[in-house]
Order: C-alpha cells, then sequence, then structure tokens
C-alpha cells in the first residue's frame, strides 16, 4: 500500500463518551468519519497521530490512538462485565484499554507480557486510560497455562507476528526485518502462546487468537494446527465487519473459512482473527510444538 493510512482512534469510554468527543471536534472543526461497526471508533480526514497526540483530550486519556484493524480482537472476545479475562501478549495496551472499557472496569484482566520495558508502556497506558481492572504480570506467556490453569473466562492471544500487515510498499523500512526465518521463529512461538492461554481458559471459554501478518503460516494453519492439537472448535464472530474476508481454507479445514482476514487499505492494517471456544480435554499427551 503506498498511500499513508488514515488516522483512527478510539473514544476511551472509562473517562469519556462519544457525544463529548464529537463536541470536541465540532469544536476543533475536525474532519471525522463515524466507524459504522463500532460506535466508538473515529476515522480522521486530515489529521496525522502527532496531530492527536498534542490534544488534552489524548494526554489525559480521553481517547486512545488504536489502528481499526486492532479493535476487532476485543470486540470478537466479547468481554462482559465482571468476567476474568487474560491477555496474554498484551504491551503496549491497545486492547487492554479496549477491553477495560468494554468490560465497565467490572471484572478481572490479567496483562502479560515477557518484556519488562513494553509491560512498563503497558502499565503507563492502564493507567493513563484509568483501567482499574488490570493486573500487569511480567513474564513468558507459555508458562501462564500450567501456572493458572483453567482460570480465565474468555483469554486473548494476540501474538508476536511477522507483521506483513503492516507493510507500505514505498516505506522499505516497514517491511525490513522480515525473513522466513522470522516467521518459523514466530510460528514456533505462537503455538506455544495459543497452546497455553488454552490451558488457562475454563472449559466452555472463549479464545480469540489474532495476528497482523498475512501469510497462511501464522494464521490458518496455526487454527489448523489447534483443531488438530487443542480441545478448541471454531466459532463464527458475534459482529459483523464490512471489508474482511473469509479465512483461507485450501488444503484445511472448511470450518477456518469462520475466521476473519482484513487486506490493508487507506483505513486499516492487515489482520488475521479468529474465534475459538474450548469445548474437551486435550487429546493425547499434549501438544507438539
Amino acid at each position: 500500500m503506498g498511500a499513508h493510512r488514515r488516522t483512527t482512534l478510539r473514544v476511551n469510554t472509562l473517562r469519556s463518551g462519544a457525544a463529548a468527543i464529537l463536541g470536541f471536534f465540532r469544536e476543533r472543526a475536525v474532519k471525522h468519519e463515524r466507524v459504522r461497526w463500532y460506535p466508538d471508533a473515529f476515522v480522521l480526514r486530515d489529521l496525522r497521530e502527532r496531530d492527536v497526540e498534542s490534544w488534552d483530550a489524548y494526554r489525559e486519556g480521553h481517547v486512545y490512538l488504536q489502528s481499526l484493524s486492532s479493535m476487532v480482537p476485543a470486540l470478537v472476545l466479547g468481554p462482559r462485565p465482571g468476567e476474568r479475562i487474560l491477555d496474554i501478549a498484551a504491551a503496549p495496551g491497545s486492547k487492554t484499554t479496549q477491553l477495560a472499557a468494554l468490560m465497565e472496569n467490572r471484572g478481572a484482566i490479567l496483562a502479560n507480557d515477557v518484556h519488562p520495558l513494553r509491560a512498563q508502556r503497558l502499565a503507563y497506558n492502564v493507567r493513563l486510560q484509568g483501567c482499574g481492572i488490570v493486573e500487569i504480570r511480567v513474564g513468558r506467556g507459555e508458562k501462564l497455562g500450567d501456572e493458572l490453569p483453567e482460570s480465565f473466562d474468555r483469554v486473548l492471544v494476540d501474538v508476536p507476528c511477522s507483521g506483513e500487515g503492516r507493510f507500505v510498499v514505498f516505506e522499505p523500512g516497514t517491511s525490513r526485518s522480515w525473513s522466513t526465518k522470522t516467521v518459523a521463529e514466530c510460528v514456533r512461538l505462537q503455538r506455544r502462546l495459543l497452546a497455553s492461554g488454552t490451558g488457562a481458559l475454563k472449559p466452555g471459554g472463549v479464545l480469540v487468537y489474532s495476528t497482523c501478518t498475512l501469510n497462511l503460516d501464522e494464521n490458518e494453519r496455526i487454527v489448523q494446527w489447534a483443531l488438530d492439537t487443542l480441545p478448541l472448535e471454531v466459532e463464527k464472530p458475534p459482529l459483523a465487519i464490512p471489508g474482511t474476508y473469509a479465512g483461507m481454507t485450501r488444503g484445511l479445514d472448511s470450518r477456518i473459512s469462520k475466521a476473519l482476514r482484513i487486506f490493508p487499505d487507506v483505513q486499516k492494517e492487515g489482520f488475521f482473527v479468529c474465534r475459538l471456544r474450548k469445548i474437551r480435554q486435550a487429546r493425547g499427551s499434549g501438544p507438539k510444538y
């Protein structure tokens, strides 16, 4: 994609509301569009992120800069007030803070990240957004399934990935770190995190697996591995999002078509999102990574 992606943001409903932000836009003559499938999200027509970062509304946590695609996993997870949620690879906190807002700050969220510096950024965003139900853990997400078995109502497994959904054609730096070795390393970690998240999930609970990449190995083939190995079943997302596509199923289980693919455009970066439910005990002696 050659054009700059438009700036998008989410209203932090723990500190403000869409009506108040609309009033703020009118006062400043901010050209914007509402997002039909998410009333708390806006597309800004003419402003860049650095412009938004100068607003008091941003500095005080009333709005959060976030890509539209990045908002989808939390919506598909569908957390409810009072539930216990795990965000297994949470930094810098876009989805953690969104989950807290969707839960109206009622319940509990364990936000985990393996990197201490990234966890500091996560903690900063959690405080700024007023998310009082979030506990932050620094450690390997792969261990949580054993440490906290069947402890969570819902689990978000938004994994580290090769980032192909963020590549921009005329910005070589966006793809410089990509390699087939990177993809293979990501796949190994993604399987471990998905297995751990499944272990931490209560029977009958919902798990969302998501990436910001486009290749089959990190997306549909991971889901195929999960269906073959873990006590999971694919579910159709509970909301319709225009401009999304079915998961690719050539040579794979047809149920994977229920997953969502988002291809990059002027408003969205590339993403993959799959909703799964824990339905039975794992087969055999456990997953093979």
